[in-house]
């Protein structure tokens, strides 16, 4: 079988081999199965939602998981206007792969960049670049979002860009430490020697070897950026109504905690399920990107 993969073009090789060593994780198997079901649920939500997510039913207030009515079947109950919740936790799965995805994006692309340049250049401008770093990593994550958005406002794409340009200061340190490693790699010393310019050999040589790295913390800040959305959300300071989000429903039920506990348990089940999800397809990115983690399995 080894043979046969390595037989095979670079691309369907890296592939195969990438299956192979999942099928043979548990933890990078159920990260995947996780995050596959979260996706598939956010593309394709409204195509497999019993009910309209927004829409009440005043005459199904409250009622407790598995009734029916003429309206269909509450799998997980309803809240206090008769909306059920199992539909609504589908819905809620669309702002949080939103959210996580694209913030991601724009707070990876931002530290990378960053850190690749700062590592790369070094001197007094890699001092003053990771002082700046250092000084937003002073400040706890969660207190300088809450605090930008008590300020800015609340609504979707607010919130995107906040957590975007708030995030980015991990990447920048990880990804500096690595280049300082990667630039003085001989194949780095041979690019200068053959006469390539600094820019070629900063992003053909240093940044490809570093964005591994790059991509198994995108991977778990999906996870912290899931949660800092519920959070901001269950504030009050995060997406806003009719917006259907998993802390807006966490804020919803925490009135009725004592009288309707569904709602808040299982919008509370699927925070944490979806980042456990996260956290364990990073673990197992982290393995299977680690050469040195590879060659001892």
């Amino acid at each position: 079988m080894t043979a046969d993969i390595a037989s095979l073009p670079p691309r369907r090789n890296a592939l195969l081999r990438a299956i192979a060593t999942m099928l043979h994780s548990p933890v990078g198997a159920t990260g995947t199965c996780i995050v596959t079901v979260v996706v598939l649920l956010a593309l394709f939500g409204p195509q497999v939602s019993p009910h309209d997510p927004i829409k009440g039913n005043l005459r199904a207030r409250f009622e407790a998981p598995g009734y029916s009515d003429a309206s269909g079947i509450y799998r997980l109950g309803s809240d206090q206007l008769g909306r059920d919740i199992f539909s609504r936790i589908i819905a809620g799965s669309r702002v949080s792969v939103l959210v996580g995805v694209v913030s991601v994006l724009i707070s990876g692309t931002i530290g990378v960049l960053y850190g690749l340049v700062s590592g790369f250049v070094g001197g007094r401008l890699d001092s003053l670049m990771m002082r700046i770093v250092d000084g937003l990593l002073a400040v706890p994550f969660i207190i300088l979002v809450v605090a930008i958005s008590g300020v800015v406002g609340a609504g979707l794409g607010t919130l995107i860009l906040i957590l975007g340009l708030t995030g980015w200061v991990t990447y920048a340190r990880v990804i500096r430490g690595e280049v300082l490693k990667v630039r003085e790699q001989e194949y780095v010393i041979a690019a200068y020697a053959l006469g390539q310019r600094r820019l070629v050999v900063m992003l053909r040589h240093i940044l490809p070897n570093v964005i591994s790295s790059a991509i198994v913390l995108a991977a778990v800040q999906v996870g912290v950026t899931v949660l800092a959305e519920s959070s901001l959300s269950f504030l009050g300071l995060g997406v806003k109504p009719p917006t259907v989000t998993w802390g807006l429903m966490l804020s919803d039920g925490r009135q009725y905690i004592n009288s309707a506990w569904w709602m808040t348990t299982f919008p509370g089940i699927a925070i944490t399920v979806t980042v456990l999800g996260v956290v364990f397809l990073g673990d197992w990115l982290r393995d299977f990107l680690d050469p040195n983690v590879r060659g001892r399995g």
